[in-house]
């Protein structure tokens, strides 16, 4: 257990197409001691027939739920109270990560810093592609170019661009966190009682409240962007008004409350 350095926390609903091309680009890590949790925001027997049938080459812990709508902070602090690392690194299951983004995460990871990442977002050909096992996530890094002069219907492309070598060059600051790809320690989680599980529709909730939680309680945000590379797979966008979730957050701001009632602690 002592070797374990990350825990990776996967949030997934249903979809096991996904999730085994993210899984794939896990298993070619150059930095391979870290666990896995995949945090159902349900209980789906496909899920469970997947993860119980996937060829594992780690630790693993499959966390689920009973379906009762959008629960998806609930999850996600049941993830990070059963992680037994210090830092977590948080994704979706329909992005895939780059062979050095588990590497990436953990060369800069420090107490009192979140490291925050971005993402390519990839057309629906190079998605299908990549989850049909016909396109390589290195392929797929090899490529960047390619679709950065051609675009292939690929958005972002240039987040896509993997840049380890930096000549001593510090992080830079940043301001926005994105839920896909973001890490810290779990002690500054348990600071802050973790995700608000108030918010009860997606957006907001599992990120930008979180984020002016931790700037409120003094964390830095840095950028691990052209480092710790992402490619979201493609997927039609299904959100609802974010409006009511944007009222509930401003309404905590304007009270101050950094360490939220209905949070994490109920599960430690």
């Amino acid at each position: 257990m002592s070797d374990i350095k990350a825990s990776i926390i996967i949030s997934v609903y249903k979809d096991t197409h996904s999730l085994s091309a993210v899984l794939d680009s896990l298993k070619i890590q150059t930095e391979s001691h870290f666990e896995i949790i995949i945090s159902e925001d349900g209980c789906s027997p496909e899920m469970s027939i997947f993860v119980q049938q996937y060829n594992w080459f780690c630790q693993f812990r499959h966390l689920t739920q009973e379906d009762l709508g959008w629960r998806k902070n609930r999850a996600l602090n049941r993830a990070v109270a059963a992680a037994k690392a210090p830092w977590i690194i948080f994704i979706d299951g329909d992005c895939v990560v780059h062979p050095q983004f588990v590497e990436m995460h953990l060369k800069y990871a420090a107490e009192n810093r979140v490291l925050l990442g971005k993402r390519v977002k990839l057309s629906e050909a190079v998605s299908h592609d990549l989850k049909n096992l016909e396109l390589s996530v290195f392929d797929v890094e090899h490529l960047m170019w390619k679709y950065l002069l051609f675009h292939h219907g690929c958005r972002y492309v240039d987040e896509g661009i993997c840049i380890t070598k930096y000549p001593n060059k510090e992080l830079r600051k940043v301001k926005n966190l994105t839920g896909c790809n973001f890490s810290l320690s779990k002690q500054t989680l348990i600071k802050v009682n973790g995700f608000d599980e108030d918010y009860i529709q997606p957006a907001v909730g599992e990120d930008l409240d979180l984020h002016w939680r931790l700037k409120a309680a003094g964390l830095q945000m840095f950028s691990v962007r052209n480092r710790a590379v992402m490619y979201h797979l493609f997927h039609k966008s299904n959100w609802s008004s974010q409006a009511d979730n944007v009222a509930l957050m401003n309404n905590k701001i304007k009270e101050g409350k950094i360490f939220c009632v209905n949070g994490l602690n109920q599960y430690l």
